[in-house]
């Protein structure tokens, strides 16, 4: 069976938004118009009102029938009862890339939105239409300036993103972009009518663009089908898979979200294990896991060097990574010998983890003791645990070491998977803001930042599994 070719709806040349009010700005067509226009969309736009002259600045048009040409793409934003018409008029003009913003389908659970679902998926047929929803967000691609939600103008970069809720994506492209980690293209599709999560994952797994994929599903139409394709893409691409409806409660909210059947959690389970797939469970966990995968090489095996100070911290964060299934293995003699010749032996422990106070305040001790840990064969990923200087630290001003550190491996690379920590969870709002600008610097040289040494050892647990996974299939 040929592949939908949905290109178009992430790089349309020409939108035709249907259904954008004159007035009262509220979701839907004329917020859609609007965060295009903010986000600098550069293809041609052509609101759709049979009772307007003009909206923001643009002539309206009463149909999609009068415009100057059939446009790459339409946005539907009407009643649900409306759309029916729509789509044929699209069907009769040759306009395949559809888009259904509104709800009022399966969702609701009623004989009304049930029929109307039905019809939406004849005459989609009939006419060979492409359409993503209803009820959803819809495509997103900065590269094209296709930014009508999320984070806007949004940044490019290795994410591919598919959800069933527009809530979600639409949060994770705004909390990955202000950590520095962009996305090439996501999309928010709904109850899934016509287009599912199949046609989406296979045109990604081929999309060049694309690095890592990540998942959000509540239900699918089709489990057997559904394992076959994530196993075989996930050999090609890591997915980061968050499935909603895990819960009975959650479960009994899915039905009246997007009308998908939950599914039971031992058959997710068994999923899991089958395809590979990194299971997260959380927004902070998805961001994480990705961020990990799109920057970070692969891991050769679980052993972790911890770099820090503080001899309470070393030992919490040597517990955090046996938690998580990860070693902090003995250093080489070598690496002990070069060790004691550079850190003081007063206020340090000398090992694995390393509690050394210099890393807070020298970034080129901070670059030599990295070095020493790519070298070392037991070592095979390295955590940094590094702190903001505030009152009740017994430390002098000094300029902020981080900077030379993160232009140092923008040069030179990360020999392996590096990720560093910024102590600055708390109720201390300044300290959590600098806290956020510091991983944002560190982000914008792709290089992972968490907030928690917590957040990072579980991360790095997701990265090391699904490379051994892939090793081992």
């Amino acid at each position: 069976m040929t592949k939908p070719d949905l290109t178009k709806f992430f790089h349309p040349e020409s939108i035709a938004i249907v259904g954008v009010p004159r007035k009262d700005y509220r979701f839907g067509g004329l917020s859609f118009m609007d965060k295009l226009l903010k986000a600098g969309y550069p293809g041609r736009i052509y609101p759709i009102n049979p009772k307007a002259q003009e909206i923001l600045g643009f002539k309206v048009y009463p149909d999609l029938s009068s415009l100057p040409e059939v446009p790459d793409l339409a946005m539907v934003s009407v009643t649900a009862p409306q759309t029916i018409d729509v789509l044929e008029e699209c069907g009769r003009l040759g306009l395949r890339h559809i888009h259904i913003l509104s709800s009022g389908y399966n969702e609701i659970g009623t004989p009304e939105g049930l029929e109307l679902e039905a019809r939406l998926k004849a005459v989609a047929k009939e006419y060979g239409l492409l359409v993503i929803g209803p009820n959803c967000m819809g495509p997103y691609c900065p590269a094209s300036g296709l930014t009508p939600w999320g984070a806007i103008p949004g940044i490019n970069g290795p994410l591919g993103l598919i959800s069933q809720s527009g809530g979600l994506v639409q949060r994770l492209t705004e909390y990955s972009a202000s950590l520095g980690l962009g996305t090439a293209k996501a999309i928010s599709m709904g109850n899934a009518t016509v287009l599912d999560v199949f046609d989406y994952l296979e045109y990604m797994a081929e999309d060049e663009a694309v690095k890592v994929i990540g998942l959000y599903l509540e239900g699918v139409s089709d489990g057997r089908r559904l394992m076959n394709l994530v196993r075989e893409v996930n050999r090609k691409k890591p997915i980061v898979f968050w499935k909603g409806g895990a819960t009975e409660v959650g479960a009994a909210t899915v039905s009246s979200h997007t009308g998908a059947m939950a599914g039971q959690g031992w058959l997710w389970d068994f999923f899991y294990r089958q395809t590979g797939v990194v299971h997260v469970r959380t927004m902070d966990e998805w961001v994480d896991a990705l961020m990990a995968l799109a920057w970070l090489p692969a891991p050769q095996g679980k052993g972790v060097f911890l770099m820090g100070g503080g001899g309470g911290n070393s030992v919490a964060n040597g517990d955090f990574c046996i938690e998580e299934g990860l070693e902090v293995p003995a250093l080489s003699e070598t690496t002990m010998a070069g060790l004691r010749r550079n850190v003081p032996q007063v206020g340090s422990i000398i090992g694995n983890p390393l509690d050394m106070w210099l890393i807070f305040m020298n970034a080129a001790h901070t670059v030599e003791v990295l070095e020493m840990g790519y070298q070392d064969p037991a070592v095979d990923m390295i955590v940094v645990d590094t702190l903001i200087v505030r009152k009740s630290f017994h430390m002098p001003e000094q300029a902020d070491p981080y900077p030379e550190t993160i232009e140092y491996l923008r040069e030179n690379g990360l020999k392996k998977p590096t990720v560093f920590t910024v102590d600055s969870e708390g109720g201390d709002p300044e300290l959590a803001a600098r806290g956020a600008a510091l991983r944002a610097e560190f982000g914008r040289a792709h290089i992972p930042a968490y907030p928690t040494f917590q957040r990072a050892a579980r991360a790095l647990a997701h990265l090391y599994r699904y490379y051994a996974y892939l090793r081992a299939n």
